[in-house]
């Protein structure tokens, strides 16, 4: 399903809030009254961009209440560490759990903003000394930071990659493990999982994730979904979407309608299966 918009003009994301949390969703909000469906995520989730996105399409087709409680660039530790969201999950039928990439992450080498997650804050003694002739103040954003990591240096930068992805797989157990209740988790790229042994780079979403990884955790959900968009998404670009110019670069970054459709059918006799229905 495609959606055509005037060019130059920004989407109306509805953003709320639910119960306590400081954090900023999409909406329209939903009523919280059971049965219901929750998506937690990062950017593909919230559906920056897009008109409708794949969890608003899962509750059309499905006739669930689908909770969009995806975040901007959010990282694992935005859920695991707000109980408002870890609250409606637990509460929910199913929980979808879109893998983000592992840059959000803080760790012992940096931190990162707890709700921003994408904002980097600082570098710990130990990636001064690996990375003498890097000034880390320089860096506000964990992407430009990597990327500019291992373009100094990619042999210094793989202990900071194998940092990161044991973080990711601890966390992601934990958010998983933390969510009382049937989980899915969600592979959704224009590529499938790399191997474990693949070059590790910080550039392909999700960052610096392997099919190793999600070995790891896949014992903590009921039940994982590989979902890789076909040629036409990935061709669709930024045709069917909606943002101002200033959006242009951040918007050839995500996926668009026809992905998120895509994603949306999966999810359908995904959970069709796992709900029994």
């Amino acid at each position: 399903m495609a959606y055509a918009y005037p060019s130059g003009v920004s989407l109306d994301y509805f953003p709320c809030h639910y119960g306590t949390s400081k954090l900023l969703f999409r909406g329209p909000k939903q009523a919280l009254h059971r049965p219901y469906c929750v998506a937690v995520g990062g950017s593909e989730t919230y559906g920056k961009f897009v008109g409708v996105p794949f969890a608003s399409l899962l509750s059309e087709t499905s006739d669930r209440t689908v909770v969009n409680l995806g975040c901007m660039n959010a990282g694992i530790d935005v859920f695991l560490n707000d109980p408002e969201v870890m609250g409606i999950a637990s509460g929910a039928d199913l929980t979808i759990v879109q893998i983000v990439g592992a840059q959000n992450l803080s760790n012992r080498f940096y931190a990162v903003h707890p709700r921003r997650n994408d904002r980097f804050l600082r570098a710990s003694p130990q990636l001064q000394n690996i990375y003498r002739e890097v000034d880390f103040t320089e860096f506000n954003f964990t992407r430009h930071m990597l990327q500019t990591l291992f373009q100094v240096c990619p042999h210094r930068f793989a202990d900071l990659a194998l940092e990161l992805q044991t973080t990711w797989v601890d966390r992601m157990g934990q958010l998983l493990r933390g969510i009382r209740g049937k989980t899915l988790l969600l592979w959704m790229s224009d590529h499938p999982p790399p191997a474990a042994d693949a070059a590790v780079t910080p550039y392909p979403d999700p960052v610096l994730v392997h099919a190793g990884m999600i070995n790891d955790v896949r014992s903590n959900t009921n039940a994982y979904l590989e979902v890789v968009t076909s040629r036409r998404a990935n061709a669709e670009g930024i045709e069917n979407m909606r943002f101002s110019e200033l959006e242009r670069p951040a918007a050839e970054g995500v996926p668009g309608p026809l992905a998120h459709a895509e994603v949306a059918r999966a999810l359908h006799d995904a959970v069709n299966h796992l709900l029994g229905t």
